[in-house]
């Protein structure tokens, strides 16, 4: 296909793109940058206040030790999925995969049932007289990392596994004839080689959190806000629409930021990964 064909091709989807997305987009971000006292005031002011500050750090610890756990399950589980042959790799991931055909409101009134206090998990304790009265679970970050990671890591799962399953098991044979360990094989052979599809999994989760309703708003409740129910609560109980930009944008540039650290975090890792083989 010659170049000019593939350029007229995609010429549809850009105009797609500029005018339902650039342009709505400018449209709602550019008076929150010129409004006010001064350019960008309006940023500004929201990292001075404390109470802005408190749901913007909330928002990016539940984040990070969502990717973080979904990391640790995700890898190993992903990896004894690739091992196991074709009939029983497609039964897994769809096992694993099953969870997102469930709508995530759904899923959140479960995990309520399970952390209430009267939930699986209170009764549970009070009939094994582990503790003599329920104990705060539900409405907390606690809560919020529960259920994200219940809703994220079928993705990260998915993504690694479909990575790992074209890598190679002589590979592994081979770093084990030369003497090394298993966790030292997987560690220098396949970690550096499925790192791409690791990559993209937490940057999947880790966005998918910050961005997040419905969640945090059912399992964390007023108390525990975060940017998303913080946005729906600017936009449609007070009507302060320039508040709740102003917050879209810090998401849009943070995720920005998010994606280009990974990247270059994965970067690095693979020239590690390249002087070490």
């Amino acid at each position: 296909m010659k170049r000019s064909t593939s350029i007229i091709m995609i010429i549809p989807g850009l105009v797609i793109l500029f005018v339902c997305l650039f342009l709505p987009l400018v449209k709602v971000i550019s008076p929150t940058i010129f409004s006010g006292n001064y350019a960008m005031s309006n940023y500004i002011n929201f990292f001075k206040d404390d109470y802005y500050l408190g749901i913007f750090s909330r928002t990016l610890r539940i984040a990070a030790i969502t990717t973080v756990v979904c990391g640790i399950l995700g890898v190993p589980t992903a990896y004894f999925i690739s091992l196991c042959n074709k009939k029983w790799r497609g039964i897994l991931l769809a096992v694993s995969i099953f969870p997102l055909m469930t709508n995530s409101v759904i899923r959140s009134f479960a995990w309520i049932n399970i952390l209430g206090g009267s939930g699986i998990v209170n009764s549970f304790l009070l009939k094994t007289g582990i503790i003599n009265a329920p104990i705060k679970l539900l409405y907390s970050e606690f809560a919020i990392i529960i259920g994200s990671v219940y809703l994220f890591l079928p993705l990260m799962i998915v993504t690694v596994s479909g990575v790992m399953e074209n890598i190679s098991k002589d590979l592994m044979e081979a770093a084990e004839s030369l003497g090394a360990g298993q966790l030292k094989a997987f560690m220098k052979v396949v970690f550096p080689l499925c790192l791409p599809g690791i990559i993209v999994g937490e940057i999947l989760v880790f966005t998918g959190t910050l961005t997040a309703y419905t969640t945090p708003q059912l399992l964390g409740g007023n108390k525990n806000m975060v940017l998303s129910t913080l946005i729906y609560q600017r936009a449609m109980s007070l009507s302060d629409w320039s508040g709740a930009a102003v917050i879209s944008f810090i998401m849009i540039v943070l995720t920005l930021i998010v994606i280009k650290t990974f990247n270059i975090i994965a970067g690095k890792m693979d020239k590690r990964g390249e002087k070490h083989a």
